[in-house]
């Protein structure tokens, strides 16, 4: 029988860690729709970061990076669709559209 190398271990745990700290707020985005709080840059150049990781983990044959970076990009994708489909925060709108919306 073959036990986990070290080397894998470090990267499982890494991948899990990472993955699991992303789905709360992946989750919370989805519950509420509110992606007011999100950079549409930022988040942009995040999840072409994660598909370039996972690109990367394919190019090395490691599972944990491949099966991490999926999961991870999945979500990213859809925030970043949110994003794009609710617009960005009032902060960012034009004073008439604010006075139109309600709030102050």
């Amino acid at each position: 029988m073959m036990g986990i190398n070290l080397t894998d271990l470090v990267g499982s745990t890494a991948a899990f860690l990472t993955t699991a700290s992303f789905l709360h707020q992946a989750w919370l985005s989805f519950r509420t729709r509110d992606v007011s709080g999100v950079s549409l840059g930022m988040y942009s150049v995040f999840t072409v970061g994660v598909a370039l990781w996972l690109a990367y983990g394919v190019l090395l044959g490691s599972w944990p990076m491949m099966i991490a970076n999926t999961i991870t990009l999945a979500l990213a994708v859809m925030i970043l669709g949110m994003k794009l489909a609710y617009g960005r925060s009032s902060c960012c709108r034009s004073p008439a559209a604010k006075q139109g919306s309600g709030t102050q």
